[in-house]
């Protein structure tokens, strides 16, 4: 009775309140039992471990999961979670071995302000990020700290701005083609 007055007078049980209750994985246990500070995101849309990182500490828990067995960086981006919100940078990592069946594998990911957005390059210990963080500092202007080559990849040098950000403006400019 009582809680159908709650919900009738709108109010919010304390569960619904903070969000569903994630429990740790396995990587996540792994990190807390060895002193590496992170926070528990609810897994991805295939029930993929999710951790959220500060960008301090990304380079120790990076070189830490590396040293546990991931040792494949499957893929390095960004995106913008909106307007005047915080920019991502994520990683999703797998333990690779030549008689997995199914690999084990996490995502990992750093939100940064969107006014100063740093965070450092594992580029020393996954080659593999070198032309994805180019990428997504091309992109959306977070700089890599630590990458031996960060440069535009995709615009050209002299670009103003970051074009994949939801609050871009294009530039007011028309290119001349050439029509054959």
């Amino acid at each position: 009775m009582a809680e159908e007055e709650t919900k009738a007078n709108g109010a919010e049980s304390p569960e619904e309140e903070s969000g569903p209750i994630v429990e740790a994985g396995a990587v996540s246990k792994w990190l807390s039992e060895n002193g590496f500070d992170h926070d528990i995101i609810e897994p991805d849309h295939l029930g993929v471990e999710m951790i959220r990182v500060e960008a301090p500490f990304l380079l120790p828990i990076c070189t830490a999961l590396y040293g546990y067995g991931f040792n494949y960086l499957q893929c390095q981006g960004a995106y913008d979670a909106g307007p005047g919100q915080e920019l991502v940078s994520f990683y999703h990592l797998i333990k690779l071995s030549d008689d997995a069946d199914r690999p084990e594998e996490v995502r990992i990911k750093v939100f940064l302000p969107r006014d100063n957005p740093k965070v450092p390059s594992v580029y020393w210990i996954w080659k593999a990020a070198d032309w994805q963080e180019r990428e997504s500092f091309d992109m959306y202007g977070i700089l890599y700290e630590g990458h031996p080559n960060l440069k535009r990849l995709l615009m050209p040098e002299d670009w103003i701005g970051w074009p994949l950000r939801k609050d871009y403006i294009s530039p007011d400019f028309y290119e001349l083609q050439d029509a054959h």
